[in-house]
């Protein structure tokens, strides 16, 4: 039947989306309120869709249906998941716990609950992820992530890195890059013979 003026199709109900009620997602158009997660029925926008195939889920959603399973796998920022996810029809294999040392090769309780934080070059303090700015494939803090000769800040755009250490682009050039006339880092003068 043809499209008389109408819009595109809704990817949830199927009826006519018209320009100002129009959602868009991984190509497809969706009512306003049409526009939730399959699963659990949360409204969703731009920064909390998830895509997969033809169906549109909440981040936490696509996470428990699509995204890795097992222990260690949580939905938050240092959460332990015990969701098996059989709400969802999946099976969850558990693999055997490996066997605990007795001695304890860290003093410190927080490294040994947290790990070894990476160091920064520049003041050889532990970074955290917070503060950290990813530089020379080497960790910094934002404070420490300054050029070595003139001390500008630095941004992924003007940053260069060489023997492990960081440089502005300009003060690079001058000191490492290439020298002599036309160039810009004449240091001497040339005498014309005649």
């Amino acid at each position: 039947m043809p499209n008389w003026g109408g819009g595109a199709k809704c990817g949830a109900c199927e009826k006519t989306v018209y320009h100002a009620e129009e959602i868009q997602c991984n190509g497809r158009s969706f009512h306003k309120t049409c526009f939730h997660c399959m699963a659990c029925r949360k409204a969703l926008d731009s920064t909390t869709v998830a895509a997969h195939e033809s169906e549109i889920y909440c981040k936490v959603c696509y996470g428990r249906r699509y995204g890795p399973k097992g222990i260690g796998y949580g939905q938050g920022a240092g959460c332990l998941s015990t969701d098996t996810g059989e709400h969802l029809g999946l099976q969850f294999q558990q693999s055997p716990k490996p066997a605990r040392s007795a001695t304890a090769s860290n003093p410190s309780k927080f490294t040994a609950k947290f790990g070894e934080s990476e160091k920064c070059p520049r003041c050889g303090k532990s970074v955290y992820a917070a503060e950290k700015v990813m530089g020379g494939g080497k960790p910094w803090h934002k404070t420490c992530f300054r050029c070595a000769i003139c001390g500008k800040s630095l941004e992924s755009t003007n940053v260069t890195d060489k023997d492990g250490e960081l440089y502005c682009k300009v003060c690079y050039a001058k000191n490492f890059g290439p020298t002599g006339i036309g160039f810009g880092g004449l240091t001497h003068q040339v005498e014309k013979k005649e």
